[in-house]
């Protein structure tokens, strides 16, 4: 005797509600106080816990947690009577665009760069064929520690091709962007860069030359840059902030 089966329902069915830990609660709700923090949305001060949990249906204690990650990234600041304020400001490093980092913070301040060294040496076999130089051939080697106003925000270690290097380290790198240099020197327009960007840690001196604790987290970007003939003469190694610049840039999805 065959038994109907109920015919299936055209009706999505709702997902199987699964409670989460307060923990992770707390961790989703940081991420996006995070960013609106970045985009200026508390100018003044965060909102009262209890807005706060209104605002994303969540408990007082799930806030008070998401909070307390925000504070020990040293992005906010908060007391008794005083409520909740943002501590420090991060700045938008863009990705869709090949500027040099006094133009990136045109908007932000002045950039100020402390050179450390300027030296010609011989190129590592890596770099070399990057720059498309032979092996132990002659380089230029720039460090410079950049602030923004009294800031330091990035470590930079530049290696230039020989000859625009030659002509580059002529003018003040002090006041200069490099990339502004590299064009007048070569007469070329930048064309284009290849860039790698991870997450490291802080080892001890970069961590005392950026000024932040040992082991903290920097942005660390390999950048290959070319003149618009395709020929590449800047390699750069740079360490930024990863409290204070945020990188962002948009993207196009493209067909397969």
């Amino acid at each position: 005797m065959c038994v109907p089966q109920p015919a299936a329902s055209s009706e999505p069915s709702e997902p199987t509600p699964i409670r989460r830990p307060r923990a992770d609660q707390a961790r989703q709700v940081a991420d996006v106080l995070r960013h609106q923090i970045y985009d200026g949305a508390y100018a003044d001060a965060l909102p009262a816990e209890s807005d706060l949990a209104a605002e994303f249906f969540v408990s007082r204690n799930t806030i008070r947690e998401a909070l307390a990650v925000l504070k020990n990234e040293g992005l906010i600041d908060r007391g008794t009577r005083v409520g909740t304020h943002v501590a420090a400001r991060k700045y938008d490093h863009g990705l869709d665009a090949l500027v040099g980092l006094k133009e990136t913070f045109k908007d932000y301040g002045d950039v100020r760069n402390e050179v450390r060294a300027v030296q010609w040496l011989s190129a590592p076999p890596a770099v070399a064929r990057k720059l498309g130089v032979e092996p132990g051939a002659q380089v230029v080697f720039i460090e410079r520690l950049r602030y923004l106003a009294e800031l330091p925000v990035s470590l930079d270690l530049t290696y230039l091709a020989p000859d625009v290097g030659a002509q580059v380290i002529a003018h003040s790198l002090e006041s200069n962007d490099i990339f502004a240099l590299i064009e007048r020197v070569s007469g070329q327009r930048l064309g284009g860069a290849s860039l790698a960007l991870e997450a490291v840690s802080a080892d001890p001196h970069s961590a005392a030359t950026l000024q932040v604790p040992a082991g903290s987290a920097l942005l660390m970007a390999e950048r290959l840059t070319s003149l618009d003939d395709g020929r590449p003469v800047d390699l750069e190694y740079i360490r930024m902030r990863g409290d204070r610049i945020t990188m962002r840039g948009n993207l196009v999805r493209r067909d397969a």
